[in-house]
């Protein structure tokens, strides 16, 4: 502004030109009146489709990430499928490697036997002691091997009697120290998860790079927005339900109650997050009633969303399909949106609604919030692998959340227990750590923050007496159980 509306206003850019760019542009940073005013929450926000994510590849020659511009497929190639698991593994180990606790020393010391180490550096060594960072997975004759770039070890837990925290599964990245014996094996005696590197530490060496692809923020933007967002939006909350059985008696009434409540209250939520399951029973192999009645509590959601004008005008609704849900790709990792035959009514009669895919991601100001619909822990429990830890109740959550976060993978396991789109493992990082995890299960509810980085397991909306949800507060990055 000022610059073309000018008396000698040119087609041609000039030093003149740039001149008066620059000088508005300065004046406009130093009015925060000015800025004030163009700070809009709708502006900020995003829901990020998995499909739609940038595929940045770690590249070991130049020690950061590389953007990848050929076309993804659903397919995916042999190469791809391998590339998906060496990117997992060497974002761990470049974390592990700026660990302080496994930095090599500058100075000759016993510290450097800390180092890891590769399997082909074990060969022939036998009696000397290892550090290896590797896959935990079983070989062609049933036994558990650490895998890593350059070969396999297999792995002896008779003398272990306790690993460390969090659940070792396979397919998850593990340190294992051990002896190694004359009968190529590795005699473990110790076995952790790697260590998880904070978010603001990642954003310092990689905030440049837009892993969402919907711009990247500097660290000074960070700040201003998490100022701007906690004096500005202070009450502003997330509503997060989980389980949404369209097809339970209590849940279209215990939805009518929910937001009655909030125009009672005089409060308008600025998202609403509602994860699948969104049928009490899997309907994929069901008759031809049985999808009529899906389609049927759609479009009865829909009526009621468009009965309370107030959150249909102001609240971004964000449905994330569930494991029962009827999904183009089936059970493969991540989740197309539900289909939209089934969703008409409701992109007619709500104008901020989402269709996401599983999982999702929601981008607000500098924060991010990733949503993840699945039966996690019991797909951990089922999946252990080595000497299992015993544990149950709140460490077991606690466990749950490390794992996850210290693997920056939502589905630490082998393709043959999770299957997942190659092309499109990336969507599923953790890494650089998001601000919130939201791991909807149908497991026990529970909030958890570690390293910075808050997760929250919402429960299932009806599935007690009363109803069950979260609310999550950007401003305070804390969620709130209801």
């Amino acid at each position: 502004k000022g610059v073309l509306p000018s008396p000698d206003a040119v087609m041609k850019v000039n030093v003149d030109v740039l001149r008066r760019v620059f000088y508005s542009l300065q004046n406009a940073n130093d009015d925060p009146g000015d800025l004030r005013q163009t700070l809009d929450a709708d502006s900020h926000l995003f829901v990020v489709d998995s499909f739609e994510m940038p595929l940045w590849n770690w590249s070991p020659e130049r020690g950061t990430f590389e953007k990848v511009n050929t076309p993804l497929t659903v397919s995916g190639t042999p190469e791809s499928r391998v590339l998906s698991v060496r990117n997992r593994l060497n974002i761990i180990k470049q974390c592990v490697l700026r660990n302080e606790h496994f930095a090599p020393s500058t100075l000759p010391s016993k510290d450097r036997e800390r180092l890891l180490k590769s399997t082909k550096q074990l060969l022939g060594r036998a009696g000397e002691r290892f550090l290896l960072l590797g896959m935990l997975a079983h070989n062609k004759e049933g036994k558990l091997v650490l895998e890593d770039a350059d070969g396999s070890v297999e792995l002896d837990f008779t003398h272990l009697d306790e690993p460390g925290d969090g659940l070792f599964v396979e397919g998850c990245f593990a340190l294992v120290e051990g002896e190694y014996t004359p009968d190529g094996a590795l005699e473990v005696i110790a076995i952790g998860q790697p260590p998880c590197e904070p978010r603001d530490v990642a954003r310092s060496i990689y905030g440049h790079i837009d892993f969402l692809g919907k711009g990247a923020t500097s660290l000074l933007e960070d700040t201003q927005f998490a100022t701007r967002v906690q004096e500005d939006f202070e009450n502003m909350q997330f509503f997060v339900l989980s389980d949404v059985w369209l097809d339970h008696p209590r849940t279209l009434p215990g939805l009518r109650l929910m937001f009655e409540n909030c125009v009672a209250n005089d409060f308008v939520p600025k998202v609403i997050v509602l994860c699948g399951n969104f049928t009490t029973q899997s309907i994929s192999h069901g008759d031809g009633r049985d999808i009529q009645r899906y389609q049927e509590n759609f479009d009865a959601l829909a009526d009621l969303i468009a009965s309370f004008p107030d959150l249909t005008a102001a609240t971004h609704f964000v449905f994330v399909p569930g494991p029962l849900d009827i999904a183009l790709n089936g059970p493969v990792l991540p989740r197309k949106p539900l289909m939209s035959a089934f969703t008409a009514r409701l992109r007619a009669k709500v104008p901020h609604v989402h269709f996401a895919t599983n999982p999702c991601r929601i981008k607000f100001f500098h924060q991010e919030i990733v949503v993840f619909r699945e039966d996690l822990m019991a797909r951990m429990l089922r999946n252990m692998v080595g000497v299992k830890p015993d544990v149950a109740g709140e460490d077991l959550k606690r466990y749950l959340v490390q794992t996850v976060l210290d693997q920056a993978h939502m589905s630490p396991f082998t393709l043959n227990i999770q299957p997942v789109l190659s092309d499109f493992d990336h969507s599923l990082r953790l890494y650089p750590l998001p601000t919130a995890v939201v791991l909807a299960d149908k497991y026990d509810r529970y909030k958890i923050t570690y390293t910075g980085c808050h997760v929250f397991n919402p429960g299932s909306f009806a599935s007690g007496k009363s109803y069950v949800f979260s609310t999550y507060q950007p401003s305070q990055v804390n969620s709130e159980e209801w």
